[in-house]
């Protein structure tokens, strides 16, 4: 072995505390940024790559099979542009019953032998295909069900036997193609589906000249409609965008936080071992060689950390990958082999680079006085600070522990930084996960009241008429429950926009709540019949403001209103009215549902059993309402608990290797204390006082740091997603919660030094006496 490889082995061995500090520091910096990069990877155009992966089609179109039948269908594939087609399959349009009878929402059935094809290859994502009539599989996105089966109009079911996502939104169940005629009502126009495939680049003027290419090849009335796979892209994009900041956001941390740890445990390694240095040098080491020396003490370790840190960061990312693939509606997600090598290539240049300046400081260190003044601190470094400690009216060894970080105020300087990115970190995990929780409290699947109340439940030949004498009577039993604190009305229809292709949702309030149903961003909630709020996409979209006037349609009629707030409502896509009935009354528009607000205490099944029984004669039921986990939410939280807690473990990491250095470097000191009387409980005292100050700075420094980068990230990520952010969303600090995280950073020091506190009090007085 060479010289310098014994040089590296033996201060590796001697300081196996740091040596233990580097590659814990490595490993978790390297974790977080397999993780990180993992996701920004996955986040990077996540919907193109299952598109190319799974054959998804640029369109998919639906005929009437009674005007095209299946070999004109098939013929369509010879259009220009097409080079692409799957089907015919057989489709149909079913209305499942929810619980208690009322309608769910409509499904979109598809016939297909099985999950393959040459296009639009279907993802199992749990159970399995239907082999037989009677069974279907829903798609991934279908809400979670009770039972095991689908209960059709007339009482029949289908059992679910699996979960499969689609690229492409092509359908929202399958069955097998036999079960089709059954699922056709009697008279109901026989449809069919096809997917297509175009060359060149699939804009959304090239699908629209390929739609026109299809509806001139068949028979005028065949084509009954079509969609893209823009809007699944869109919606998968916008997801994903919401990510990239809040990656980047901790990315940034891990890397500063690598560079601090390294470079104050090589530089502290240099402070230790002046006397060494000089030693080596005088028996012919060369500056080159000692700078070689230090750089591969720290490379050394941090290459076993960097090994493990891959390995750690692989098992933690492929659960995240999971749940990412249920956010983005993809699949096939997996840690990019060129991640793990970008994240090790530069784990190592950052570790190199951090050693290279403490190194080079003992490259240039004169032979001589390295020898002579050894490890010792200057002789006039930090006596200011006893002094002015010994004026304090505080115990001796605290105000002993409070003046020692000045006699190395290099080193206390990389501790006072690690304390603060941790301290920061800490802030914006908080602040992050305390915005995600009131975003998800503002959707609209929770401001809808405890109970709904619809009023046109099925009936034995469909939906029944409600008329206003029925609503009226509603309504009054509804405030005659006992238990019910408030209530309004709703009633849901669709409208044109000027400039708006498609139907826009609109939702018209009855006696609508005080406060508004959404939470506002800007402005107010509807007052009065001519008012409308429109939740932040609508006006992207259309280009109007809050206070500009819009003109709406409904069957051809126009209506006016102004529009009076901005919404935070993500619901179609952002593009929803919100109005009074009374805007709409002269079209004929009534109440479907009414949300009612229990009063405190009341139990929902208690007030539900007495609602039902009223209503029962009235041709309405009643039904609890159920809060929605959030998929994104509940991935953003966990990322940032995971990331939190290894960089605020390096940040401890940090504060355990520069007291063990601290401590051993005093241990005479340690002795001559002990001898003249001083407690064990005292020795703790004055070592986790030396770390108390640093630790209360550094919570001063990073406390804003956290929260402006909380300010900057969290409405990032909103335009991400398409909305703005409403006040209560970003302003989730309050003075005790920011006091306690404050005194984060004086915890995050007490808990670095604990455990060379624990040694210097345990250690002999004679043994701490012979030390030099």
């Amino acid at each position: 072995m060479s010289a310098t490889g014994r040089v590296v082995r033996a201060g590796a061995g001697r300081r196996r505390v740091q040596t233990l500090v580097i590659a814990l520091a490595a490993l978790m910096a390297v974790a977080s940024a397999v993780v990180a990069g993992s996701l920004v990877v996955a986040s990077s155009a996540p919907f193109d790559a299952a598109f190319a992966r799974q054959r998804g089609p640029h369109l998919t179109a639906q005929f009437d099979t009674g005007r095209a039948d299946a070999a004109r269908l098939a013929a369509t594939a010879r259009v220009p542009g097409v080079t692409a087609v799957a089907g015919p399959y057989p489709v149909a349009v079913v209305t499942p019953q929810e619980p208690g009878g009322r309608p769910g929402i409509e499904l979109t059935v598809a016939g297909r032998a099985g999950p393959g094809g040459a296009l639009d290859r279907l993802t199992m994502v749990s159970g399995r295909w239907p082999s037989a009539p009677g069974e279907i599989a829903v798609s991934a996105d279908f809400p979670p069900l009770r039972e095991s089966a689908l209960v059709l109009p007339g009482g029949r079911k289908l059992a679910i036997v699996g979960r499969a996502r689609s690229v492409g939104d092509t359908a929202d169940a399958w069955v097998v193609p036999a079960e089709l005629d059954a699922l056709r009502g009697p008279g109901s126009r026989p449809m069919a589906q096809m997917l297509y495939r175009f060359s060149g680049d699939a804009t959304k003027g090239r699908l629209a000249s390929g739609r026109a290419g299809l509806a001139a090849a068949l028979p005028a009335g065949s084509l009954l409609g079509t969609q893209t796979y823009l809007d699944a892209k869109y919606a998968a994009d916008r997801k994903a965008a919401t990510f990239v900041p809040f990656l980047l956001a901790f990315g940034a941390l891990g890397l500063v936080m690598a560079v601090i740890i390294v470079a104050g445990v090589v530089g502290g390694a240099v402070g230790a071992g002046v006397r060494r240095i000089g030693v080596l040098k005088a028996i012919g080491f060369t500056p080159a060689g000692i700078v070689r020396a230090y750089v591969a003490q720290a490379l050394l370790p941090s290459g076993a950390g960097v090994l493990l840190g891959i390995a750690l960061g692989n098992a933690v990312a492929y659960p995240l990958l999971g749940d990412v693939q249920e956010v983005y509606g993809s699949s096939g997600l997996s840690v990019a082999w060129w991640v793990d090598l970008a994240v090790a290539a530069a784990a190592l240049g950052v570790v190199a680079l951090a050693a290279l300046v403490p190194a080079l400081r003992a490259g240039r260190l004169r032979t001589v006085e390295a020898i002579a003044v050894g490890r010792a601190p200057g002789a006039r470094r930090g006596r200011w600070a006893h002094r002015v400690g010994g004026r304090l009216r505080l115990p001796r060894p605290l105000s002993l522990g409070l003046a020692a970080p000045f006699a190395h105020p290099v080193r206390s300087a990389s501790m006072l930084f690690a304390v603060a990115f941790g301290t920061a970190a800490a802030t914006f995990a908080i602040g992050l996960a305390a915005s995600l929780t009131a975003v998800g409290e503002a959707s609209s699947e929770r401001t809808a009241g405890a109970v709904t109340v619809v009023t046109e439940p099925p009936g034995p030949r469909g939906p029944a008429r409600s008329s206003p004498a029925t609503d009226a009577r509603v309504r009054a039993a509804i405030r005659a429950a006992p238990g019910t604190a408030s209530s309004y009305g709703t009633a849901r229809t669709q409208v044109t926009v000027p400039g708006v292709v498609g139907a826009v949702d609109a939702v018209l309030y009855q006696g609508g709540p005080r406060g508004g149903a959404v939470e506002m961003i800007s402005g107010r909630w509807v007052a009065g019949p001519g008012e409308a709020v429109v939740p932040t996409r609508f006006l992207d979209v259309t280009g109007l403001r809050v206070g500009d006037a819009l003109t709406v349609q409904r069957q051809g009629a126009p209506v006016r209103l102004r529009i009076v707030g901005e919404a935070f409502d993500l619901d179609n896509d952002g593009m929803r009215v919100h109005a009074d009935l009374a805007s709409f009354a002269s079209m004929g528009v009534a109440v479907d549902a009414y949300s009612v607000t229990l009063k405190p205490g009341v139990s929902t099944g208690t007030y539900l059993n007495g609602l039902k029984a009223a209503l029962r004669p009235l041709g309405a039921d009643a039904f609890p309402n159920e809060e929605l986990d959030d998929a994104t939410i509940v991935v953003l939280d966990s990322l940032a608990a995971l990331l939190t807690l290894m960089l605020v473990g390096v940040a401890g990491l940090g504060v355990l290797n520069s007291v063990v250095l601290d401590t051993r470097e005093r241990v005479r000191d340690l002795g001559v204390c002990k001898a003249i009387g001083m407690a064990p409980r005292q020795t703790v005292a004055m070592v986790l006082g030396s770390v108390a100050g640093i630790g209360a700075v550094g919570g001063l420094i990073g406390l804003p740091a956290g929260v402006a980068l909380h300010h900057r990230v969290l409405p990032l990520m909103g335009r991400g997603a398409g909305t703005g952010l409403t006040p209560r969303m970003i302003g989730v600090y309050d003075a005790p919660g920011l006091v306690l995280l404050g005194l984060g950073g004086v915890a995050i020091a007490v808990l670095g030094a604990l455990l060379p506190a624990t040694w210097a009090a345990g250690v002999r007085t004679a043994t701490a006496l012979r030390t030099e």
